[in-house]
């Protein structure tokens, strides 16, 4: 069941890969009926264009000028969620000027009338700081790792389970890491671990902590 939106409700969703936050962030956008951005999708376009033109995602100011001059053809490009473009993602997420150039995007849609569900590493921290309500999703690296391994065996990919905790790690310390915007929980987020939980209980979970924050003491609660 939908459930109209406040005047303006922005639900800020942040955590690290394979945490579920994704997963929990359109289930929100479906519960409130509004329209939902993973931003990630951006960082992993961003990562591809310029592996589609031939640079390395490690080259700042080559990632830098794909970002702003981004094709939104490539949010629906087979290629982008692929696990390859993921470390891609990662290492141009990292540079200052990517991030600076798909800020406006963000805040925007975060700003349109009605409100907006937006997940990544920086919402509650840096796109949407006044957010209605903040919330962190994590699980254990070795979770994590499972999930994503299952996801892979599905798609046909190879790579055992070390290799893609080992994966996850090196994504974790970078994106934890960096200088701008690092992942990190904000003070007022409500912190959702799913190490044990199963997705619909992580779901109802997330929906709690939203109504929480959005009752009059919620914010001194959460």
């Amino acid at each position: 069941m939908t459930q109209q939106p406040a005047s303006h409700l922005v639900i800020a969703v942040d955590g690290p890969a394979a945490s579920g936050k994704g997963t929990i962030a359109r289930a929100l956008a479906r519960r409130y009926g509004l329209p939902h951005l993973d931003t990630g999708k951006l960082y992993r376009a961003t990562g591809l264009a310029v592996r589609l033109s031939g640079g390395r995602p490690e080259d700042a100011d080559r990632a830098a000028a794909a970002a702003r001059t981004l094709d939104p053809a490539l949010l629906d490009d087979p290629e982008l969620m692929s696990s390859e473009n993921a470390q891609a993602a990662s290492i141009v997420s990292a540079h200052p000027a990517v991030r600076a150039a798909l800020f406006e995007v963000q805040r925007a849609f975060a700003g349109q009338p009605g409100g907006a569900v937006l997940d990544g590493r920086d919402i509650g921290t840096v796109i949407a700081p006044d957010a209605s309500a903040k919330l962190f999703v994590t699980a254990s690296p070795l979770v994590r790792a499972q999930r994503r391994h299952t996801e892979l065996v599905r798609s046909g990919d190879p790579r055992d389970l070390a290799t893609v905790l080992a994966d996850i790690e090196a994504r974790d310390a970078r994106d934890s890491g960096r200088s701008t915007a690092p992942l990190v929980q904000a003070a007022d987020a409500a912190l959702l671990d799913t190490t044990e939980l199963a997705i619909d209980a992580a779901v109802q979970r997330a929906i709690a902590l939203v109504e929480l924050a959005m009752s009059p003491d919620g914010q001194q609660q959460v």
